[in-house]
């Protein structure tokens, strides 16, 4: 979490407690399309013995996330909705490079970011929620976004140099910031 570059402002907090219904929708939204990026990475990588291993956690952590958002949902009176496009993820990903190498790293490195977005933003709304179980879930999905920020960083490193993963991640860290940014407050993740 400390190697973002820009603070979510606490009226994004504030908008989330304000709504927390459409938050637990998107959030349920985005915990399933963290599974299907997981998946993704694990087709596109099959010789990636390491990230294979990992991406198959990953996608089942993340499916267990979903069911347990949707459940909380469930209980809420809430039901799924259509997936709608997240407008900080579609614009971050406009920085990946093209090239087999640069590519899979831009990949890990945003993967990275993201999860350590989703950390500051659980645990942000964990803090503001009152005590009890869904206090509890949220302090635990940041943890679990922070292993996950590791994680990606950890498997950058692994298949490439890391002054070449620090690199680029600094500038990542710029876009996702100047991203971030211009968001919207909205009662979302992202």
């Amino acid at each position: 979490m400390s190697k973002l570059r820009f603070a979510t402002s606490s009226d994004w907090t504030d908008a989330v407690m304000q709504d927390l219904d459409s938050f637990l929708i998107d959030h349920a939204a985005a915990e399933k399309k963290a599974a299907g990026m997981a998946n993704s990475m694990l087709s596109h990588y099959p010789d990636r013995v390491e990230l294979v291993n990992a991406m198959i956690d990953l996608s089942i952590e993340e499916m267990v996330h979903f069911k347990q958002v949707v459940k909380i949902m469930h209980e809420r009176g809430l039901t799924l909705q259509a997936d709608s496009k997240d407008a900080y993820v579609n614009e971050f990903r406009k920085s990946i490079r093209k090239g087999s190498d640069a590519y899979f790293l831009d990949r890990l490195l945003l993967g990275s970011v993201i999860e350590a977005r989703g950390c500051e933003r659980f645990s942000m709304v964990a803090e503001a929620l009152p005590e009890g179980s869904l206090k509890k879930f949220y302090h635990n999905i940041a943890a679990s976004e922070a292993k996950h920020d590791s994680l990606f960083e950890d498997l950058a490193c692994l298949y490439f140099p890391q002054n070449i993963v620090a690199d680029r991640l600094s500038e990542l860290l710029d876009i996702e910031a100047d991203i971030v940014a211009r968001l919207p407050i909205r009662s979302a993740l992202h």
